[in-house]
C-alpha cells in the first residue's frame, strides 16, 4: 500500500502498532517550546494561558528544566532551548491547543494580553480556529475540539 491511500478503521485498529501501543500505554508526555528567557515564559504560560508549573528544576549553571501543564490536561510543554537551537525561538511551535469554544477562549486570552496574529474563523476542513503568538514571537494553533 502507498504512504497515500487510505486505511479502513479496521486495518488500523488490527495493526501491530495500535496493539503494541494499546498494550504499552504510549503515549505523547512532553513536547518542548524553544524560549529565550524561561522566566518569562514560564510567567507567560502560567498567567496568560493558565498553565500550572509540572517541573521546575535547576539543570546546570544559569538554566533550569521547566515543564508546565495546560488547564485541560494533555502533555507537558518544556519550556527550553538546547545549545545551537536559538534559530528556533520565534516561529511556528507546532504545539496546537483545543477548545470547545475557540471564540471566547480566544477573547479571555486576548483579555489577558494574548496577540493573535489570525482571528478565530471557520476552516474548509470543519472547525474553528486561530493563531496566537507567546513573548517571543512563537506561534500557535488554538482549534476546536
Amino acid at each position: 500500500m502507498s504512504t497515500t491511500e487510505k486505511h479502513t478503521t479496521e486495518e488500523v485498529a488490527a495493526s501491530p502498532a495500535k496493539k503494541v501501543n494499546a498494550e504499552t500505554g504510549l503515549r505523547v508526555h512532553m513536547c518542548g517550546v524553544y524560549v529565550k528567557d524561561q522566566a518569562r515564559a514560564l510567567e507567560f504560560f502560567t498567567e496568560k494561558l493558565g498553565c500550572t508549573v509540572h517541573t521546575d528544576k535547576p539543570m546546570g549553571p544559569g538554566m533550569r528544566w521547566i515543564e508546565v501543564q495546560p488547564p485541560g490536561g494533555g502533555p507537558t510543554l518544556s519550556l527550553f532551548t538546547p545549545e545551537k537551537m536559538q534559530d528556533r525561538v520565534g516561529t511556528f511551535s507546532n504545539v496546537g491547543f483545543s477548545s470547545s469554544d475557540v471564540r471566547k477562549t480566544a477573547a479571555e486570552m486576548k483579555a489577558k494580553g494574548v496577540e493573535f496574529v489570525e482571528e478565530p474563523k471557520e476552516q474548509p476542513w470543519g472547525g474553528i480556529m486561530a493563531i496566537f503568538k507567546d513573548l517571543d514571537g512563537n506561534t500557535y494553533v488554538l482549534h476546536s475540539e
